[in-house]
Formats: C-alpha cells, sequence, structure tokens
C-alpha cells in the first residue's frame, strides 16, 4: 500500500484531485485507517486512474466518466474516443496544444499497460556519491533541463569531468503540477568549489534501492513506475526517501527518444 502522498508522487495526480475522487465515489482509497483516516492506495488503482484521466481529457464530466467506467468500458473503445478528440483538437491546434498533449500522454500510458514487456526489478544497495548538486524550486517537472545546463556549465568552468551519468532527485512528497521541489546531481570524483547555485553534496548511502531500467521516452515512464510500486507493494517494502532518476542515455546523445534509457531508483525498507 501507498500513502497518499506517494500514490499522488508516482502517478502524477495531485493529492486534492485524488481526495476529491475519493469524495464523489471515482476512485476510492484500497484502505483507510480507522484510527487517523489516513487514505492508503494500491497500484493495482493505477489503470483505473489512467482511464478516468484520459477521458477527463476528452471533455467529459465526472459523472459520465463515473458512469463509463461502471460499465467496464474496454481499452479499445477508450483509444477510439481519444484518437477523435485528437482529431478535433488538432483543428483547433492552437488553443487546445496543452490538452491534446495531456491526451496523448494518457493514452500511451493506456496503450503502454497493455504491450509493455515486464522488465526485471533489482533490488541494491547504492554507495555515497559525491556530486555537483543544484537544487531549486522550478516552474514544471519539464523544466529540470535548466537545473542540469547550470550544473553542467559550472563544471566545465571549472574544467571538471563528470564520474557517473546525471541523476535527478524529486523532493516532494507528491506530484505537483506547479513548483516542484528538484535538485539535479552530477557524480564527481574528489571535491568541487562551492558556487552561488552549484553546490558540492554527498548523496547519501542507500541499503535497498528498487531499481527499474527503463528504455524510450520519458513521456512512457509512468509505466515504468506503475510496474515498480507493483513490484514493491507486493515484496512488502514502503518507499523510504525521495526518488531518483539516472539518466543512462539522453537527449544528449541521441535523437531519437525511444533510444533514451533511464533508471529509476526508489529507496525501499521492509513496511
Amino acid at each position: 500500500m501507498f500513502k497518499i502522498g506517494e500514490f499522488s508522487k508516482l502517478s502524477h495526480v495531485t493529492v486534492k484531485t485524488l481526495r476529491y475522487y475519493d469524495k464523489i465515489g471515482l476512485l476510492k482509497p484500497a484502505k483507510v485507517d480507522r484510527f487517523t483516516n489516513y487514505r492508503y492506495y494500491s497500484a493495482s488503482q493505477l489503470p483505473r486512474l489512467n482511464r478516468i484521466l484520459a477521458l477527463k481529457g476528452l471533455g467529459l464530466s465526472l459523472d459520465e466518466i463515473s458512469r463509463l467506467l461502471d460499465n467496464d468500458l474496454p481499452p479499445e473503445q477508450i483509444r477510439g474516443m481519444l484518437r477523435l478528440k485528437q482529431v478535433e483538437i488538432q483543428e483547433r491546434l492552437e488553443e487546445g496544444q496543452a490538452q491534446l498533449d495531456r491526451v496523448e500522454q494518457r493514452l500511451r500510458q493506456i496503450e503502454q499497460e497493455e504491450n509493455m514487456s515486464k522488465q526485471e526489478v533489482v533490488l541494491k544497495e547504492i554507495s555515497a556519491q559525491a556530486v555537483a548538486s543544484v537544487r531549486n524550486i522550478i516552474p514544471t517537472y519539464g523544466h529540470i533541463d535548466q537545473l542540469f545546463d547550470k550544473a553542467f556549465a559550472y563544471l566545465g568552468q571549472h574544467r571538471i569531468n563528470p564520474a557517473g551519468p546525471p541523476i535527478g532527485i524529486y523532493h516532494d512528497e507528491e506530484f505537483r503540477e506547479q513548483d516542484a521541489d528538484v535538485e539535479v546531481a552530477i557524480p564527481v570524483n574528489g571535491s568541487i568549489p562551492e558556487g552561488k547555485q552549484v553546490k558540492p553534496r554527498r548523496l547519501p548511502a542507500i541499503n535497498e534501492m528498487a531499481c527499474l531500467t527503463h528504455q524510450g521516452s520519458y513521456d512512457t515512464l509512468s509505466g515504468s513506475y506503475g510496474q515498480l510500486m507493483g513490484w514493491i507493494e507486493a515484496h512488502g517494502y514502503q518507499i523510504a526517501g525521495p526518488l531518483r532518476e539516472v539518466y543512462l542515455r539522453g537527449p544528449e546523445s541521441d535523437n531519437d527518444a525511444s533510444n533514451y534509457v533511464t533508471e529509476i531508483q526508489i529507496p525501499v525498507e521492509k513496511a
């Protein structure tokens, strides 16, 4: 089981939205602690949540979505409805571009649930690592590139070579649509001078890190997160710290997003 903040962070849906879906009966928590009223969710609830968001992107009301899902709308019919909506949005592209992007992203997530092959989750120990760190509140997660640009530019000025692939660390306890607390870390050998924005830091060792390697666009990471969540839950673990993404291959080395390789890392401990 995952706390509401953890489920929010891994599903990219705000806690406020999850609470509202619970209130109207659209997506009830898998469990509510009768003493604390804390909500807990299961990885098995992700497919329903993805369908809710996909149908919401079509412009359907939450009442309509509830009726459709209660009738067990098949994925093929959802895809057909989404593709019709894509044509409509493309006709008014200027005003609907942001909405189209969200619909396409949820469509990929639904297709990925059916088509992605199961990847191996590895539980491993991560050693402490000296890094050049830039941590800031950024407007959206898509602005993480700006932090990496600052870190790499600083290392270049001081003629310091990275000692490993870059890392993104997500510190918020829940998914945030705006003002996300994000850190980028570039592994280095030895010490580095401290700058105004770039700080020397030592990432702590992690005794148990659940890791899964994702190949493909960053837009399809959610499917791998879902698989990793399922493994954590099935093996009796709980999340024990900020999740990390290690960018083994990205746009700096390959223009084809399908060739990107990202290792998702989540610190865990026995529940």
